[in-house]
């Protein structure tokens, strides 16, 4: 197939480019600064320069034109804070360029369609109890995202929704997302306090196998709760712990109510400074509290997902946040990329 993908020099993108490449399909991606410095992509991935926020009807049924396959692995995440309300933040980068993507793409006759959504989605429906939808900008953005997709899937043109977890490994000279997480472990210094629960997680490698897998074998419209691998948080913080260089720092559980009402300071003070985060943490704590775990057997069964080494995984993500701690300077994330 002759593919298209939006964020191909991203950790995620590029990794699907390169599983793509040596199956034998040819990968197109647009990029919004060429190949960022010390970070690897594949040789024989094409790039387009282009910022995928500003592109025209016209540009984008250019990129296109000729297709087989469209990926979306753009966007930004739960991360980023921004004005009130922060919900049209995520719409303006998640939703609605990928809606204009997607028209384009059906009118060009692409047939086959994934995007790279998120298992906060999953759980949105399937703790409907919690009102994470209700109660969290970047939950709703994404159930929204993943619905205005799959309205585009029918006979004509497949499209695949990855729900995707925690993600471990790294793409060389980038900085991990997981820098934030090692730098609160680090602030705190004699024990590391963290709420009671865990969540599923994949390696950067199987999430390119699930980008193929789902490229080549969604049939209409079809969402893939992604998860391989079910951890505990304790059982998580002491890979975190061993790969910070801290193996006997003690873990500490606190009650779930208690992590809860800790968070309601900082939602008071982020909200009077008129921001929003992407995450509620006093709506989210409780389902952060939980085990946020997924069976395997949908990404291995009917996407082919292999097995690797998670703990690997995890400790090379941890390492490489200590080195941007410690000043090694990495290319930082870019949301248009």
């Amino acid at each position: 197939m002759k593919i298209f993908m939006v964020g191909g020099t991203g950790l995620l993108g590029s990794e699907a480019a390169r599983q793509l490449i040596e199956k034998g399909h040819e990968v197109t991606s647009l990029s919004l600064r060429g190949v960022p410095d010390g970070s690897q992509v594949p040789d024989k991935m094409k790039l387009e320069i282009g910022n995928y926020m500003k592109l025209s009807e016209e540009d984008i049924a250019r990129y296109l034109k000729g297709m087989d396959g469209f990926i979306f692995a753009a966007g930004i995440d739960e991360r980023v804070n921004g004005e009130y309300p922060v919900y049209d933040l995520f719409k303006r980068f998640n939703i609605d360029p990928l809606e204009k993507f997607l028209t384009a793409a059906k009118k060009e006759g692409v047939k086959h369609c994934v995007v790279l959504g998120s298992y906060f989605s999953y759980f949105s429906k399937e703790w409907p109890e919690l009102k994470l939808y209700e109660n969290n900008p970047y939950i709703r953005s994404r159930v929204d995202q993943e619905n205005m997709a799959l309205g585009f899937a029918d006979e004509t043109m497949s499209v695949g929704v990855l729900q995707l977890p925690y993600i471990f490994g790294i793409q060389k000279g980038r900085k991990p997302v997981w820098t934030i997480l090692v730098g609160n472990v680090l602030s705190m210094a004699k024990s590391t306090m963290y709420p009671p629960g865990g969540t599923t997680m994949v390696t950067v490698r199987q999430v390119g196998e699930c980008v193929a897998g789902a490229l080549e074998k969604t049939e209409k419209g079809k969402t893939y709760p992604v998860g391989y691998f079910n951890l505990e948080w304790t059982e998580m913080l002491k890979i975190f712990h061993e790969g910070m260089g801290c193996p006997e720092k003690k873990i500490i559980t606190i009650p779930a109510f208690l992590f809860t009402l800790s968070q309601i300071g900082p939602y008071k003070k982020m909200r009077k400074s008129g921001k929003e985060s992407g995450l509620n943490m006093v709506n989210f704590s409780k389902a952060m509290s939980r085990n946020m775990f997924i069976d395997k057997s949908v990404i291995v069964n009917e996407l082919g997902v292999t097995d690797d080494n998670i703990k690997s995984a995890i400790l090379d993500s941890v390492r490489l946040s200590m080195d941007s701690i410690k000043g090694q300077k990495l290319v930082e994330m870019v949301a248009a990329e």
